[in-house]
């Protein structure tokens, strides 16, 4: 295992074809189910079913990080050299014998493969989706039909596109580089950056009717709550990343305290190896609590932000079903948040807790783009797009 390589590109050819045979599924099942409808119909529940595989993906990505399978094929992007583990099994047989509860076991192995399998298949069809906007932009031009909003939407699915490389390389990275608690937690934020511009794009493409008026205040409101949450959302993956959850073991306080011990200056430095100090020292138990500690915290900042703005839109119509999967959102935060305190970090409350993270953003975001400012167009004309397309 020592000489292995970090990167072994051998297996790449490979492994895009199997990812490309991966995205053939989804795709082939929209073309089926939308055979009567329109090219815009169909393309319209392609990106829909991209983003719904792709908080799978974040759901997955987190899975693979709970059960320590990040380093189940310590190179990239094969496993060993290998398109699968079938091919490295008796390298990972033999790390395995070696050491039975190290990172590298035929589990964790093939977690972390179907992770990449599915990371490449939603790659693909994120490719399609960028290519099907410049064609739809090219043709519009063509026509002379482009809206003052239209071409945004090839700008935005290329942007899209290279944002996957990106999180494709920081993926390798979080391997090759032994779960660098900086590259772990980027990697989480480039995933939910993912998740919002695939959650844009589908919102692009609905129908103008769809936009809900908002006060001035109110969805100023809805851009702070968006800044708080990325904000606690990256001080959470900075305690997954670092293992510091159960650093506090008991709620409301922590080790029987309002104000446990705690090094800040130690927990915060941002560019060093997991488990250890810049110094190349382990890292102390109370850096542990305070990365813990502040995370909580700003939970308490973020929860009162959300409820006042569910508060607030649950006394509006139009706002009231949103205002309260926001708060049903809120309580499973809180319950999930609790539960991995008290009850030891258990895998599917931290999946849980993972996945309302993703969904409270992904609620966000909505309300921010349904809420246009009335003095710009946001939107594409939808009109234009249905009688482009059929």
């Amino acid at each position: 295992m020592d000489t292995q390589l970090l990167y072994d590109w051998t297996p790449l050819a490979g492994l895009l074809a199997l990812g490309a045979a991966v995205a053939l599924v989804p795709l082939a099942w929209v073309w089926r189910r939308h055979a009567h409808d329109g090219a815009a119909r169909k393309w319209h529940a392609l990106r829909v079913l991209t983003l719904f595989l792709t908080f799978d993906l974040v759901l997955f990505g987190a899975f693979t990080r709970l059960t320590d399978s990040g380093l189940g094929c310590p190179d990239w992007p094969g496993c060993y050299g290998s398109t699968s583990p079938v091919g490295a099994g008796g390298y990972i047989q033999a790390a395995q014998s070696a050491l039975p509860s190290g990172p590298v076991t035929h589990a964790k192995a093939w977690i972390e493969m179907l992770h990449r399998y599915l990371a490449m298949a939603v790659g693909a069809l994120i490719l399609c989706l960028c290519i099907e906007g410049w064609q739809r932009w090219w043709q519009l031009r063509r026509a002379g039909s482009l809206s003052d909003g239209a071409p945004t939407w090839p700008w935005l699915a290329s942007l899209t596109l290279v944002w996957v490389g990106v999180q494709g390389a920081f993926g390798a990275l979080t391997v090759t580089m032994k779960l660098f608690p900086a590259i772990v937690t980027l990697h989480l934020l480039g995933a939910l950056g993912l998740l919002v511009l695939l959650c844009v794009q589908v919102l692009s493409a609905a129908p103008t009717a769809l936009l809900r008026s908002l006060p001035t205040a109110l969805r100023r409101g809805v851009r702070w709550a968006c800044v708080l949450l990325v904000v606690q959302i990256a001080l959470g993956g900075w305690v997954s990343s670092n293992y510091a959850v159960l650093a506090c073991s008991d709620f409301p306080t922590c080790q029987g305290r309002w104000w446990p011990d705690m090094d800040l200056r130690q927990g915060f430095e941002l560019w060093r190896g997991l488990g250890m100090t810049g110094q190349g020292e382990p890292i102390s138990f109370a850096a542990l609590t305070g990365i813990h500690y502040v995370h909580r915290l700003m939970a308490w900042l973020v929860l009162g932000w959300l409820g006042w703005l569910a508060w607030r839109l649950n006394r509006m119509w139009l706002w009231r079903a949103p205002s309260r999967v926001l708060a049903v959102l809120l309580g499973l935060q809180l319950a999930t948040g609790m539960s991995n305190v008290v009850l030891g970090w258990p895998l599917l409350a931290a999946l849980l807790h993972t996945g309302g993270a993703a969904a409270l953003l992904l609620l966000l975001t909505w309300m921010w783009v349904r809420s246009p400012d009335p003095a710009a167009q946001v939107l594409p004309d939808y009109a234009v797009l249905t009688r482009a397309h059929g």
